[in-house]
């Protein structure tokens, strides 16, 4: 009887920890599109997209 309790307990702890687990691996992308938002939306991310369609013209002869 005592077995049983200490595996019950257990098994309720664990799915708090799971919990968790998604809430930070929601935060962390949430972090990681903001930080791509920005970079985007910034004047690298314009350099950026320029220079990638220009080798794009350029690899298919338009340009």
């Amino acid at each position: 009887m005592h077995l049983r309790l200490i595996s019950s307990a257990r098994r309720r702890d664990e799915r708090g920890i799971t919990t968790a687990e998604y809430a930070v691996g929601t935060a962390a992308g949430a972090g990681l599109a903001g930080l791509l938002y920005k970079m985007l939306t910034g004047g690298f991310g314009d350099q950026l997209l320029t220079s990638l369609f220009d080798h794009v013209l350029g690899l298919l002869g338009i340009s």
